[in-house]
């Protein structure tokens, strides 16, 4: 009923500041092989842009690193981050917002026959770890474990590689484990692989209260202050978006084509998990739970990960949606 109400509040600020004339534009950083690009296939298939009165131009790049580097340079609008960047970059003087995308988050994955049962039996094993030593996951799952006196960093052989390199090498039988973000945990989970267990299963024992929504929709705070109606019409639209993902499977023939596949289930698994992390809470919620998990990680991570803030900075989530 939550979701409801926001997606009509949202829907009627969109009705009354939808403007009649020229559409407002808005850029669009988008990585070529993310979901984002799935998000705006169903966007502009359902007609949902026109509908919102928002031209979108949108500039394919090859990762996020680039995204952020456009976004630095003024040349992009919106891009794709997490909260745990814009609170960094705010702390070094620029003031980005943060609006919650997905909660989607990565999985540790096991061969379907390894005798891997539980978290603590990764001690003694090749864990493959994608992202980096200061990738987000591998921290949580590192703070977790410490809680049961486990020290993964030593007390198991972790190697780190890119995303696609670590889901191959565990298909080849080279890794007893692997830690690696959640569309190419769902290729494994497609080919018979095992979740031993998803990063969110371990956010309430570090003190989150639900899912936390980690990637969101990043801008500058100046820019959405002086396009406030455009950016409310943006979210309601992908909101919309997300609720004809959520609800009819027929949406997904514009997306199969962007997800590399044709794999009738790795589709099926792409969608459901897609589905399983959209946000459904309050930005309060969200925002109280990334203030937890941020102090979590900047105790491990450091500052190589969080810059000079000790805390989340207070205005890195984005406030001014109707419905929230």
């Amino acid at each position: 009923m939550r979701v409801l109400a926001r997606i009509l509040a949202l829907a009627t600020a969109l009705a009354l500041a939808a403007p009649a004339g020229a559409a407002d534009t808005i850029r669009l950083a988008v990585q070529k092989t993310g979901t984002f690009s799935w998000e705006l296939a169903a966007i502009r298939s359902a007609g949902l842009d026109k509908e919102a009165g928002l031209s979108l131009e949108v500039t394919e790049l090859a990762s996020t690193e680039a995204g952020k580097i456009a976004m630095r340079a003024g040349s992009a609008d919106i891009i794709l981050s997490d909260w745990l960047w814009v609170s960094r970059e705010r702390a070094l003087g620029a003031k980005l917002a943060f609006y919650p995308y997905s909660s989607a988050l990565g999985a540790v994955m096991v061969p379907a026959n390894s005798p891997i049962k539980t978290l603590a039996d990764l001690k003694g094993r090749k864990l493959a770890v994608a992202g980096g030593a200061i990738d987000k996951s591998w921290l949580l799952l590192q703070a977790r474990m410490k809680q049961d006196g486990i020290d993964l960093k030593s007390d198991a052989t972790i190697v780190y590689g890119a995303p696609p390199l670590i889901a191959a090498k565990s298909l080849d039988g080279e890794m007893d484990a692997s830690l690696n973000f959640w569309n190419f945990c769902a290729q494994l989970e497609a080919k018979g692989f095992r979740r031993l267990a998803g990063i969110e299963e371990i956010l309430p024992k570090l003190g989150a209260k639900g899912a936390v929504a980690a990637v969101g929709y990043v801008f500058d705070e100046s820019w959405a202050a002086s396009h406030k109606e455009a950016v409310a019409r943006f979210i309601a639209m992908t909101r919309k978006a997300k609720e004809l993902l959520t609800t009819s499977d027929a949406a997904w023939d514009k997306v199969a084509p962007l997800t590399g596949t044709t794999d009738p289930a790795l589709l099926k698994t792409y969608r459901d998990r897609y589905r399983d992390g959209i946000p459904r809470r309050s930005i309060d919620d969200e925002e109280t739970d990334a203030r937890v998990l941020y102090r979590v990680l900047a105790e491990i991570g450091g500052r190589e990960l969080v810059g000079p803030a000790a805390e989340l900075d207070p205005g890195t989530f984005y406030h001014a949606v109707p419905g929230d």
